[in-house]
C-alpha cells in the first residue's frame, strides 16, 4: 500500500506539474506595441544614471514576489519615472524574464525621455514626469486572432459575456486583476479565457473606463478565436486555449454582487482597527502628493508620443540649413497656409517644415506661440505631429514629423494614383473620421479644421492617415486669409452655409469629410467637372447614382472588384451623402461617423437629404453660383473668409 502510495503521489506530482508550466515557464514575450518618445533628454548622462536606478528598482521589487513595482529619480534633471506590472498568474522567474526582455528591448530608444513596451506576459514603461494614474489615453487598441472560431454564435456569445464579467469585477477587486474561464453553451465543452488588469496606482474608477474602452476595441476582434486590447492603464485578453493555469481563476462571484467587494473591505478595515486607519490617512496623503504632481504632468499617449511637453523651438539658421535654404528641390507642396519644405535635422532626423508669412508680427507673435502650444500637445494616430515652431519677424517656421508617402490626392488623382487598394481606402477613411472626432469631441478644446482635404491628408509608411493643418485656421491675422478661392476654405469641399454666410461650426468639418470620401472612392476630384456623359461635379454625379441605386459605378475603374462588396460600398457612398447634407442638423457628428463606419451591415439611420450642389446648367468649373436640388434660386457665393469661431 506505501509502494502504490507513492506511485500515486509521483504520478500526481507529474500531472500538476503538467497543468502548472503553462504559468511557471512561459515569460510570454510575445510582443504586442512598443514605442519611444520624439523628445531626447537634455544630459544623456544624468538621464542614463536615473533611467539605470530605476530599472534596478524595478527588478528588485520583482524578485521581491511582486507583480507591480513602480520606481522613479528626480533629483539631478532628466528625471526617470517607471512602472513595470507581470500578469499576476505568471511565476516571479517568467516575471522578472519578462521584464529584463522588456528592458533590454526599451533600451533601444537610446536617450528617448519617454518609451513604453507591452508583451502578454507584462507591461514596462518610463517617462520623464509622472502617469502613473494615466489609464485610458488616444492610441488603445485591439490585437486580434487570424483564426475564426467554429460555432460563432455560441463562441461569440460566451465572449462576450466573459469580458463583461471582467469589465465589472476587476476594478472591484484588491489588485485590480481578474483571470477567469466560462464554458461555451452549445460548444461541445469548449472553453473560453479571459484576464483583466488595470494599473494599481489608477483609481477604481479609471479602472472601470479604462476597461470599457478595451471591452469596446477587444470586441472587433469576434469572432475570432483570441484577441487584446492594450491602453496607458489596462489590459484585457481572451483566447479559446488556457494561457493561465486552472488553479488560477480568480472566483468572480463575489465581485459581480453590488457591494460585494465594500463588505469585504468593510470586515478588514474593522479588523485592522486604528492601525489601519493611521495606515490608510498616509497612504491617502502619499496619493494626494503624488497626485498633484500626476496632474501637473501633460497628458501621454501610450501609444504614440510618450510624453507631452510642448512644442521645441527651433533656431531658424538650423531649419535653413536643414531645408537647404528653402530650396525649390526639397518643396513638398504648396498650401492655402503656406509652402512646406522636407529638412533633415542635425541629428540625421527628417522633418516637414511649413512656411508661414503675416503681417502685424508683433501682434500675432503672442497668439502664434499660445496656439502653437496648443496644437503641440494634441497627439492621436491620425493627426499629424507638430514638433516644434521658429518665428523671425514676419515669418512663423511650424516643424512636423515626416511622412514619406506624402498627401492622399498623389494616391487618387496625382502621379501615384490606383495604388490604392480597397482596403487601405477604407482604412483611410475611417481614420480620418477618427482624427476629426478626437479634434472635435475628446480634445479638451474644440478645434475645427476649416480645410479637410484630401492634400490636407498625409499617409505614413503603412498607409495610415494623418491630418494635417488642423488648428492653423486659428493662427492667422483676421485679415489674411488662406482661401484658394473666393469660398471660405477649398472650392468643392466647402460646406454651403460657411461659404455663404459663415456660420461655422464641426458639421462643416463632417461636410468636408463626406466630399473626400466621396473622391476616395471614386478617384475623382470634387471640383472637376467630368465631360462624359454630361458635365457634372463629383457630389451631384454621386447623388444621381445613388438615386437610381447604381452606386457602383461611382467605384475607381482602377480598383479590383474582387476588392469588395456591393453592401459595403453602398454604406460607405450613403455615409458620405449623409455628411455632405444641406442642413447642418442632419449630419451626422464625427464621433456618429465612426460608430456609423464601425457597425455591420445596412445602415438604419433614414436616407440621406438631396446635398446642396453646383447647379447642373452651369457648366463652367469657375462658376460659383449653387443651389439645392433643382431650385431656381440661386445664391451668388462672392464670399469673403471669415476667421470667426
Amino acid at each position: 500500500m506505501e509502494s502504490k502510495g507513492l506511485v500515486l503521489l509521483i504520478t500526481g506530482g507529474i500531472w500538476w506539474w503538467w497543468l502548472m508550466r503553462v504559468a511557471v515557464s512561459d515569460p510570454q514575450t510575445n510582443l504586442l506595441n512598443e514605442g519611444c518618445s520624439t523628445y531626447n533628454a537634455s544630459s544623456v548622462s544624468n538621464f542614463y544614471s536615473n533611467l539605470n536606478a530605476t530599472l534596478s528598482d524595478l527588478k528588485t521589487q520583482l524578485n521581491d514576489n511582486n507583480h507591480f513595482a513602480t520606481a522613479e529619480r528626480t533629483r539631478t534633471g532628466d528625471s526617470v519615472y517607471a512602472m513595470v506590472q507581470c500578469r499576476n498568474y505568471m511565476s516571479t522567474k517568467d516575471c522578472v524574464a519578462c521584464f529584463t526582455a522588456a528592458q533590454s528591448l526599451i533600451r533601444n530608444c537610446s536617450a528617448a525621455n519617454g518609451a513604453r513596451v507591452i508583451y502578454d506576459g507584462c507591461f514596462l514603461r518610463y517617462e520623464s514626469s509622472s502617469f502613473y494614474d494615466q489609464a485610458t489615453l488616444p492610441g488603445n487598441a485591439a490585437i486580434c486572432g487570424n483564426q475564426t472560431a467554429s460555432q460563432v454564435t455560441a463562441f461569440q456569445a460566451a465572449v462576450e459575456g466573459l469580458l463583461a464579467d471582467l469589465e465589472v469585477a476587476t476594478p472591484r477587486t484588491d489588485d485590480f486583476y481578474v483571470a477567469y474561464k466560462k464554458e461555451v453553451v452549445g460548444g461541445g465543452g469548449a472553453t473560453v479565457y479571459g484576464m483583466a488588469q488595470c494599473a494599481e496606482t489608477v483609481s477604481p474608477s479609471a479602472c472601470q473606463e479604462c476597461l470599457k474602452v478595451a471591452n469596446g476595441n477587444i470586441n472587433s476582434c469576434l469572432p475570432s478565436t483570441y484577441g487584446r486590447a492594450v491602453d496607458a492603464g489596462c489590459f484585457l485578453r481572451y483566447s479559446n486555449t488556457p494561457f493561465f493555469a486552472d488553479n488560477q481563476t480568480t472566483n468572480i462571484t463575489p465581485f459581480l454582487e453590488k457591494g460585494g467587494s465594500s463588505k469585504k473591505k468593510a470586515i478588514i478595515g474593522g479588523v485592522a482597527g486604528g492601525v489601519g486607519l493611521l495606515l490608510l490617512i498616509s497612504v491617502l496623503f502619499l496619493w494626494y502628493q503624488q497626485s498633484r504632481k500626476a496632474k501637473a504632468a501633460p497628458r501621454g499617449d501610450i501609444l504614440g508620443a510618450t510624453e507631452l511637453r510642448g512644442p521645441v523651438n527651433y533656431s531658424y539658421r538650423d531649419l535653413k540649413a536643414a531645408t537647404k535654404n528653402f530650396s525649390e528641390e526639397n518643396k513638398l507642396g504648396e498650401g492655402g497656409f503656406g509652402d512646406v519644405y522636407k529638412g533633415t535635422l542635425k541629428n540625421g532626423k527628417m522633418v516637414a517644415v511649413k512656411r508661414l508669412f503675416i503681417g502685424q508680427p508683433n501682434r500675432a507673435k503672442a497668439d502664434f506661440e499660445s496656439e502653437v502650444k496648443l496644437i503641440s500637445n494634441i497627439h492621436h494616430r491620425n493627426l499629424i505631429r507638430l514638433l516644434g515652431c521658429c518665428g523671425k519677424r514676419s515669418e512663423l517656421l511650424l516643424v512636423y514629423e515626416y511622412m514619406a508617402n506624402s498627401s492622399l490626392d498623389k494616391f487618387l488623382f496625382g502621379e501615384r494614383r490606383g495604388a490604392l487598394n480597397w482596403k487601405q481606402r477604407l482604412d483611410i477613411i475611417a481614420g480620418t473620421a477618427r482624427g476629426l472626432a478626437y479634434l472635435h469631441e475628446e480634445f479638451h478644446v474644440c478645434i475645427i479644421h476649416r480645410d479637410i482635404k484630401s492634400s490636407n491628408i498625409l499617409l505614413d509608411n503603412d498607409f495610415q492617415p494623418k491630418i494635417a493643418d488642423f488648428g492653423l485656421a486659428r493662427l492667422l491675422p483676421e485679415d489674411k486669409s488662406h482661401l484658394s478661392t473666393k469660398f471660405a476654405g477649398t472650392l468643392g469641399y466647402t460646406s454651403p452655409e460657411y461659404a455663404i454666410h459663415g456660420q461655422l461650426s464641426e458639421k462643416v468639418d463632417t461636410y468636408s469629410y463626406g466630399i473626400v470620401v466621396l473622391e476616395i472612392i471614386s478617384g475623382r476630384k470634387c471640383n472637376e467637372m467630368k465631360a462624359e456623359p454630361v458635365g457634372e461635379y463629383l457630389l451631384e454625379r454621386a447623388w444621381k447614382l445613388y438615386e437610381d441605386d447604381k452606386h457602383l459605378e461611382l467605384v475607381d475603374e482602377s480598383l479590383d472588384p474582387e476588392e469588395y462588396k456591393a453592401e459595403e460600398v453602398k454604406k460607405i457612398i450613403e455615409i458620405a451623402l449623409m455628411c455632405a447634407q444641406s442642413s447642418v442638423s442632419m449630419r451626422p457628428t464625427m464621433s456618429e461617423v465612426v460608430v456609423l463606419l464601425r457597425s455591420k451591415g445596412s445602415l438604419e439611420h433614414g436616407p440621406p437629404t438631396r446635398p446642396t450642389f453646383v447647379e447642373s446648367s452651369k457648366r463652367n468649373p469657375g462658376d460659383t453660383s449653387i443651389s439645392t436640388g433643382s431650385s431656381a434660386s440661386n445664391a451668388t457665393a462672392s464670399i469673403s473668409h471669415f476667421s470667426g469661431r
